[in-house]
């Protein structure tokens, strides 16, 4: 990736400046310096409250207790933290530095060098009844591969355990209070070089398996915390994998050349971004995953005074580096504000927006505007809108613009030609139409992302959900949606009995005049419109569904839903929640069918994966 490394002397000295200067330069607080990190930036422990980097932990330790009042040491012998106290604790500082917070009183502060000048002034500080890192969420490292969580297990080849005065046979759940012993096993500690902390507690929860049942219920607490570490450690590492192939995927120059391509997705983003002038002169933009950069570049065009552009490809944020220089538009810090030329506004950097406080110094909750092309198929795909949502909670200014600022799902039912029966039922004159229904019997497993012709949809369009991205929580993101389907007015449908195999998804995106007040722009990626990248998301149902627009004959004992009993109605419910596996969707349909005389028919629930 192209962009400045600063070592830790240059970063300190910058840090030096910046406060020297932030009385002349309060409206630019924490923007002039736009330094990196970077991977090669000194050693590899990074400090727990600056970018100051060491070769041991030992070093680091003495610096957070000498420079930042933070006695490591003498907070896990005051408590009795165990070795998974130590990463709770380790975790919980990190995550809330990154929320330029006091980890002693919360207190929060607008820069990190607010924060650094408050923790030099906590001359004593004492925690007291239940310590604040408890929750077995701080198990999960806060910053990826953290050498410094890494570290305690390479340094525990001793009795004690992260430094504390814990005996042989005891343990604790992580928060100081000791739990019964289960064995002289359980705290000694694995052999080996220990770099790998998943494969330790692996190893203690098997060791603390074997202990019986007969055991104290505190012990049983104890075992079922490092179940926990286990299992969040290797969830961590799936994630991780995950993560490694999802932006790997992305490195890939002919997914961008689709995207780009699509006019009406990047249509939207640039009539949205230049038809707003009001909303993008002279504002602070953040492009969460940024890719090529275009979206950048249309922010840098419409008069933008910073745009951080993160993407987690390092290939994709080298490039994007390369095409914001080709285009005069890359930031260059060694370059004075009065030395540059044009709108050189853009700065690049590699990582996850949740990441981004850990890579480059800005300002907390710093951006005007948050722009991003987050959507996957069937809207919730790939699940990054949970990174724009973290984003937004930790980077936009309160009421700033978030770009789009609405995504809806909506469906309806489609008939034979959203199948591939027709094309498997005349292949150059033969009947393959076998072949056809084996295929349709698959996809009724499976979902099928394709383009659906209008003509195609026999219902009409429900809404299943409405998300606003400016409020919503990520909780918000698996819901469960019920709606009624009937045969279109429109006149695509024939009269008699309509066959509906199954229901298309799409979404819709919208730029409203909440933020774009010159230029609203929906963004569209349904079968009434032209055809997008993302097509349509196509569910296919079990066997396909008669249905009429007028009443049916009464008395008929045929089951609803077919030739002889046609149903006038169906009633679905669909469910959309993020899967086990990390950017994976699960989905499921159930459908039940109503007759004009009221009876009706239900089938089984059909679960698909994304």
């Amino acid at each position: 990736m192209e962009r400045s490394l600063a070592g830790k002397d240059e970063a300190e000295e910058r840090l030096r400046s910046d406060e020297e200067e932030e009385e002349e330069e309060e409206g630019e607080e924490g923007w002039d310096d736009w330094c990196s990190d970077g991977d090669d930036a000194g050693g590899w422990l990074l400090c727990l409250f600056c970018s100051t980097r060491f070769d041991a932990n030992s070093s680091l330790l003495e610096h957070c207790a000498a420079e930042h009042r933070f006695d490591f040491h003498r907070i896990v012998k005051e408590l009795g933290l165990d070795f998974y106290g130590c990463i709770k604790l380790i975790n919980f500082v990190r995550s809330k530095v990154a929320e330029n917070k006091c980890w002693s009183c919360g207190q929060a502060f607008s820069s990190k060098t607010e924060l650094c000048s408050h923790l030099h002034a906590l001359e004593n500080y004492r925690i007291e009844g239940k310590v604040p890192w408890k929750d077995d969420v701080y198990l999960k490292p806060f910053m990826e591969d953290d050498s410094l969580l890494h570290s305690l297990s390479m340094d525990d080849e001793e009795d004690e355990e992260c430094g504390t005065s814990v005996e042989r046979g005891q343990c604790s759940a992580g928060d100081g209070v000791l739990a019964e012993p289960l064995g002289n096993k359980l705290s000694t500690l694995p052999e080996g070089n220990g770099s790998d902390i998943s494969a330790r507690f692996e190893q203690e929860c098997t060791i603390g398996s074997r202990q019986g049942e007969d055991r104290a219920s505190l012990a049983h607490e104890t075992n079922d915390s490092q179940l926990k570490v286990a299992r969040a450690s290797v969830n961590a590492k799936a994630i991780k994998t995950v993560d490694d192939n999802y932006f790997g995927s992305y490195s890939s120059f002919g997914i961008h050349r689709e995207m780009l391509g699509d006019k009406v997705r990047t249509d939207a983003y640039r009539d949205a971004i230049l038809g707003n002038p009001s909303l993008l002169s002279g504002a602070a933009v953040l492009d969460v995953g940024c890719g090529t950069g275009i979206l950048s570049l249309f922010a840098a065009k419409a008069g933008a005074s910073r745009v951080v552009a993160v993407d987690g490809s390092a290939k994709m944020a080298s490039v994007a580096t390369q095409v914001a220089k080709n285009n005069g538009l890359l930031h260059d810090e060694n370059v004075k504000r009065e030395q540059k030329q044009g709108a050189q506004v853009i700065n690049v950097v590699h990582t996850k927006a949740e990441e981004l406080i850990q890579k480059i110094l800005v300002p907390q909750n710093g951006f005007d505007v948050l722009v991003s092309e987050w959507m996957g198929y069937c809207l919730l795909y790939e699940s990054m809108l949970s990174s724009v949502l973290y984003a937004r909670d930790h980077f936009l200014k309160p009421g700033g613009a978030i770009l789009p600022d609405t995504a809806t799902i909506l469906g309806a039912g489609f008939g034979k030609g959203g199948t591939s029966l027709p094309f498997w039922e005349n292949v150059y004159g033969f009947d393959m139409s076998c072949i056809g229904k084996e295929v349709t019997s698959t996809s009724a497993r499976f979902p099928v992302v394709d383009v659906v012709a209008s003509q195609d949809i026999v219902t009409e369009t429900a809404v299943l959900h409405s998300f606003d991205l400016a409020t919503m929580k990520e909780s918000e993101m698996d819901f469960t949606a019920s709606f009624e389907l009937r045969l279109s007015e429109s006149g695509t449908v024939v009269p008699g009995v309509t066959w509906c195999y199954g229901i298309v998804l799409w979404f819709d995106t919208g730029f409203t005049d909440r933020f774009c007040k010159e230029k609203p722009v929906v963004l569209s990626t349904s079968p009434f419109s032209t055809p997008t990248h993302w097509s349509q998301t196509i569910f296919t149902f079990e066997e396909p569904i008669a249905m009429v627009k007028e009443e049916s004959t009464l008395g008929s004992s045929a089951s609803v839903g077919t030739d002889g009993c046609p149903a006038t109605m169906l009633k679905s419910r669909i469910s959309i929640v993020r899967a086990f596996e990390h950017r994976s969707i699960d989905i499921s349909v159930e459908t039940t069918a109503f007759s004009s005389d009221g009876r009706k028919r239900s089938w089984p629930i059909q679960i698909f994966n994304l």
